[in-house]
């Protein structure tokens, strides 16, 4: 019967001892109740989650960095030091590092997500080997929402209540009244 060697049992309890701190990233134009699946199931799995709007240049935003970080935070009772929100400009990985976390969490709906996914794992892989990438599947019932489409069916009148948050689903009837 093989036995462990004690080297990697060694380091295997001195990375169970250091807290576990994992960013998950995203532009959060709006946060949706699928975005709010992954962050809980991550709350589960790290002991501190920070929630991270990415800046964008390329991209317009339909609210501003400072809505997206209120309707993150006003989506839980109390933003304490298991959850942060916070936004960078710059690379995921570098933001991970500064932040000591060793994880990034990316949601994946379908399979045509995980394409790009992949493609973004493996680069922020090769530009810093000490932050791992997970996948985690959105819920069921999510696996069809994006932003992009909510933003799309609010627009049109559509009805999007228990696909948002209500706080966001008034902010969008609101921005598009």
């Amino acid at each position: 019967m093989p036995t462990e060697n004690p080297k990697s049992l060694n380091l295997a309890h001195q990375q169970a001892a250091r807290p576990s701190i994992a960013v998950y990233p995203g532009t959060f134009d709006p946060i949706t109740n699928g975005h709010l699946d992954i962050i809980k199931r991550a709350m589960c799995l790290f002991d501190k989650v920070i929630v991270v709007i990415a800046v964008n240049p390329n991209k317009a935003p339909l609210f501003s960095l400072e809505n997206r970080i209120a309707f993150i935070q006003q989506c839980f009772d109390s933003v304490d030091d298991r959850l942060q929100v916070s936004f960078t400009e710059g690379l995921i990985v570098d933001f991970a590092l500064r932040h000591k976390a060793g994880t990034i969490i990316r949601g994946l709906r379908a399979l045509s997500d995980f394409d790009y996914e992949f493609q973004l794992a493996l680069m922020n892989r090769r530009l810093e080997r000490k932050v791992e990438t997970i996948f985690l599947m959105t819920g069921f019932r999510w696996i069809y929402i994006s932003s992009t489409s909510i933003k799309e069916a609010a627009k049109c009148g559509g009805n999007i209540a228990g696909l948002v948050p209500d706080h966001v689903a008034k902010a969008l009837k609101e921005k598009f009244a």
